[in-house]
């Protein structure tokens, strides 16, 4: 059986990873398995694509379609017209997406149309916010997907009252989380840590990068004013996507109280997280990360798709209002944030599962 996996962005590697490691063991056994790994491009520069494969392991990519810069629709529209090509001269028998970025969106729709059948991974979650880009990434994807690999029951009760057969939904658990556990060992201190006078549960981490934040350059401003404010003196270590980057350049925000770091590999970021007194930011896999490290997290958004993080782990959702941001600090310091636990099936083993259930295919 041959299958081709597709990684295109930053969020997609770390799920890549640990099912090309089942897929190889799998395959030393003896399973009838090939594999091909496509890379569309999507995050192009180093920095958000190829240190993620030096450190993950991940061996090179079988194509890399280049399909990187442009607007979404652009962006889409180079995907789909690669993956076509690309999938006309290495045909396969299943497609296996992952995540919610537009690659996993573009390279779902080529399949299905070249009459190939679709598996995703992490498959049914959803914020029912449409103005992400993600949602409506994760709402086509599951519209034409065949199997579908979920890391939480209630992400398998959205695909059934969307009207997906039980006997399709798998619930494997969280393959960010195998790469998270298969690689804590491998943690590693960035060279700035000392520099900066870091120590551990001394420091914040802070992550933004959604329109919602940093769009409106006034509202990032605030947001800023009041994370640095609230901090009380700590240090805050603001590791910077490159589209929030162009924004504070051209926006003359004063950065004066943040640590600003260009963005980190993953060894190095998660030693960050795993030692930090806490997370603010509005990443979705970051919660994640946060949770199963047992680190207090504050999510600014006005909804998130990950519910288990907040009900099960140690992540709050504050909404945009900068006005929020000083209470939870202020609960954070002063030693009242919730403990939080480890949510079902985050134990490392979600890419054998879903192996395990390849081969019965």
């Amino acid at each position: 059986m041959h299958i081709t996996l597709i990684a295109g962005a930053r969020p997609n590697f770390m799920k890549i990873a640990p099912i090309i490691r089942a897929m190889e063991q799998a395959m030393a056994e003896g399973a009838a398995l090939q594999y091909r790994l496509v890379h569309t491009g999507q995050h192009y520069d180093a920095q958000m694509s190829q240190t993620f494969f030096d450190e993950l392991g991940i061996p090179a990519p079988d194509a890399n379609l280049g399909c990187g810069g442009g607007s979404q629709a652009r962006q889409t529209a180079a995907i789909m017209t690669a993956f076509e090509e690309d999938l006309a001269a290495h045909p396969t028998d299943w497609v296996v997406v992952v995540g919610d970025v537009t690659s996993t969106m573009a390279c779902s729709i080529v399949a299905k149309k070249s009459g190939v059948r679709v598996a995703h991974v992490e498959a049914g979650i959803r914020s029912f916010d449409l103005s992400m880009p993600e949602e409506i990434n994760r709402m086509v994807t599951d519209t034409l997907a065949d199997e579908f690999f979920t890391t939480s029951q209630t992400a398998g009760e959205n695909l059934l009252r969307s009207g997906v057969e039980p006997r399709r939904i798998h619930f494997v658990g969280n393959v960010m989380i195998d790469t998270l556990l298969s690689n804590r060992h491998r943690f590693r201190r960035p060279d700035f840590f000392d520099r900066e006078g870091l120590h551990e549960g001394g420091y914040l981490v802070l992550t933004l990068h959604r329109p919602a934040n940093v769009d409106e350059s006034e509202h990032l401003r605030k947001q800023l004013q009041a994370i640095g404010l609230a901090a009380q003196g700590r240090p805050v270590v603001f590791a910077v996507h490159p589209r929030t980057r162009k924004i504070l350049a051209d926006s003359g925000i004063d950065t004066s109280g943040l640590i600003l770091t260009e963005p980190l590999g993953y060894l190095e970021f998660n030693y960050l997280v795993e030692h930090a007194l806490g997370v603010v930011t509005d990443s979705g896999g970051i919660t994640e990360e946060t949770t199963v490290l047992g680190v207090p997290c504050m999510t600014l958004r006005d909804n998130t798709e990950r519910p288990e993080t907040i009900t099960v782990g140690t992540n709050e959702l504050l909404g945009t209002d900068p006005d929020r941001i000083a209470p939870a600090l202020g609960r954070l310091l002063a030693g009242q944030w919730k403990k939080g636990g480890v949510p079902e099936l985050w134990d490392g083993h979600a890419a054998e599962r879903i192996v395990n259930i390849i081969r019965t295919w």
